[in-house]
This record gives C-alpha cells, structure tokens and sequence, in this order.
C-alpha cells in the first residue's frame, strides 16, 4: 500500500463549494482507498491506495466529488514519497519564520512548472520564487493577498496548482508518515 496525499483546490473557502471532511472520508473509502483521513477543513486527505497511479486516482476523485456535491473541484494527488521530495526540495528558508507566508505550489504535471519558470527572470522583491521539479516555492513577505508574485504566479499556471502554507505541508507529510506505521 501507498501512502498519498489528495489536494482538494477552491473547497471550503467561502458559502460555496463546501465538503465536509466526514463526507470526504467517506467518498475516498467509497472508491476503495483505506486508513483515509483528512486534515483542517480544506480539502486535504490522507490515504492509503494499493495502485497510487496518482492521475488516474486525482480524475476519479475530481469525478466523484461533480456526482455526489454537484460542483467541480480540481484534485491533485501525489505519494507521500513525492511530498517529501517536495519539503526537502524548499530553498525558500523565510517560511521557518513566518510559514503562513511561505506557499508551495502543487501541480498534477511538472510541465504546469514550465509556465512558472519565466517569472524567475524577473525580481519580485521582498518576494522570492523558487521553482524546483516538483512544486513551485513562493515567499510572499507582505501576505498572499498583497502579493505581486503570487498574481503573476496564478495567471501563468491558472488553474493547474494548489497551494499549501508551509505549515500545513508539514502537517500534511507528518499525517502521512503516521497513518503509514499504523497501517
């Protein structure tokens, strides 16, 4: 069995698109995953597949969630390998500090990262992008909201990521490496 990760883009946000994380659980173990569990109230689970084809397993996911709430919802999915890959791939070290202002950006396909890359020639100071081969890193000095990277960033990927503070990252991977030596 594989641990992965589902990142679930745009829900619980506001009055619409909500999903209850009960709810959620239960979707996911209704596809056949097992030890599912689900962090905060913004569409991230934690689960164990015994085929992590992480595309295949995002599409049934996304495809789930339009026939049972009847919306849409964009669903990364990636292995609990592939997250540590990412929070070791962070050179953007301002996040220790403040890592509600450090965002990783996840992508269902490293080509997304290509569409970021030119804005790597360009200073966002006090902001600061990294894009590694995984996830995009974005230090946002003044908040997200205030931003200027973090604009630039979503118009140049649109709606191919989901970010994640820094704190919730760590979470996410912990979650991940104990549901793995409970199951």
């Amino acid at each position: 069995m594989t641990r992965c990760i589902a990142l679930l883009r745009g829900v619980n946000v506001g009055k619409a698109k909500r999903i209850p994380m009960a709810e959620l659980r239960d979707l996911l173990e209704d596809l056949g995953l097992t030890d599912v569990r689900t962090l905060l109230n913004s569409g991230n689970a934690i689960f164990s597949s015994a085929r992590p084809q992480v595309t295949t397993l995002a599409t049934a996911i996304s495809d789930a969630i339009a026939r049972r709430f009847r919306f849409t919802a964009p669903v990364i999915v990636i292995t609990a390998t592939d997250l540590n890959t990412i929070v070791t791939g962070n050179a953007l070290t301002d996040g220790e500090a403040e890592p509600s202002k450090l965002l990783v950006a996840f992508v269902a396909s490293a080509a997304v990262l290509t569409q970021a890359r030119p804005l790597l020639a360009q200073s966002w100071t006090p902001d600061k992008l990294h894009v590694g081969p995984k996830a995009a890193y974005l230090w946002c000095a003044r908040g997200v909201i205030e931003s200027k990277l973090m604009q630039a960033f979503t118009r140049a990927t649109s709606d191919a990521t989901t970010t994640r503070n820094w704190t919730t990252v760590l979470k996410l991977q912990a979650a991940a490496i104990q549901g793995h030596q409970h199951a």
